[in-house]
């Protein structure tokens, strides 16, 4: 059995700290380096009900992609939510590990995930890593689709094969354009527009856009933009990450036995669509509007 400084060493080779943004607080939060690793657990978010799952499939390792104290802290008391994440790590023998912007640009990344995820062909980095004489890492990647599809066509796509959420997938742009190629970004996104129409791309998937980015975005160009939810789109790094310790598992003879948390993190939890009336039967004014109990949710006034 391999010492959790081993699966560590194999994890930094993978996604090195070092090509974290500086902003960022990747690499190991929780563990000793001699306590032996059998049993590895990945997911997005180090959340409670993540950290209970690893207790119960008996992880000895946890890695995760969103860093559990991003910003710092005076303190792991249990009074705080994170605070009893790390009680409960400690508490049962189990390491956290933390690969974020350092997989985000890596080779392969969370975008390559992503960009399997949807069956798209990559062609190159969205924003190369100028550290890599290959041109291979960087943040987003450009892609083609195996055949062209329409907007609409394209977001049923994704919303079938990226995880189900509340959210689903957002469009904004012509439903029936047609599109060849597309640039993705896990997690997100719109910071990236300018690369985006750079890379003179038919559309872009990614997520958390936002109204003010997204409609100067739009006056910009033609430019089609699908908003995922954040979680989904970094999800599918998760089994590619797996993949790729089990394949690090084999060649050492480690027997690691690694899993992919299919517990759904997003925060939301709902969506309720709009209607969508036309001028003819759209709602009275509040003024008009006959009383009421209820709002259309349901809800009492």
């Amino acid at each position: 059995m391999p010492r959790l400084s081993e699966v560590i060493a194999a994890l930094e080779n993978l996604w090195p700290a070092e090509r974290a943004e500086s902003w960022d607080a990747v690499g190991t939060v929780v563990g000793d380096p001699n306590q032996e690793v059998t049993r590895v657990l990945f997911a997005v978010d180090p959340v409670q009900e993540i950290v209970d799952e690893a207790v119960k499939l008996g992880a000895d390792l946890l890695v995760t992609h969103h860093p559990l104290y991003l910003r710092g802290t005076t303190t792991v008391a249990a009074t705080h939510f994170k605070g009893r994440v790390v009680h409960t790590l400690i508490k049962n023998d189990i390491a956290l590990h933390v690969a974020h912007t350092n997989a985000d640009t890596a080779d392969p990344g969370v975008s390559d995930a992503l960009a399997g995820a949807l069956d798209l062909r990559i062609t190159g980095p969205l924003v190369p890593d100028p550290t890599d004489p290959e041109g291979r890492r960087g943040l987003g990647r450009v892609c083609a689709l195996d055949h062209p599809l329409t907007v609409r066509e394209f977001a049923a796509r994704a919303a079938e094969r990226l995880p189900a959420t509340a959210q689903g997938i957002r469009v904004a742009g012509d439903p029936e354009a047609v599109l060849r190629t597309v640039a993705v970004s896990g997690g997100s996104g719109d910071s990236l527009f300018d690369q985006v129409r750079a890379a003179g791309v038919d559309a872009f998937l990614t997520a958390d856009l936002r109204h003010h980015p997204v409609s100067e975005a739009r006056a910009h160009s033609p430019l089609a933009l699908l908003d995922a939810a954040h979680w989904a789109t970094e999800w599918p790094w998760c089994e590619l990450a797996a993949s790729q310790l089990d394949e690090i598992s084999d060649r050492h003879g480690w027997d690691l036995r690694v899993h992919v948390s299919k517990t759904v993190t997003d925060p939301w939890t709902a969506h309720a669509a709009s209607a969508h009336p036309s001028p003819a039967t759209a709602l009275p004014t509040r003024a008009s509007r006959p009383p009421s109990t209820s709002d259309p949710l349901g809800a009492p006034n």
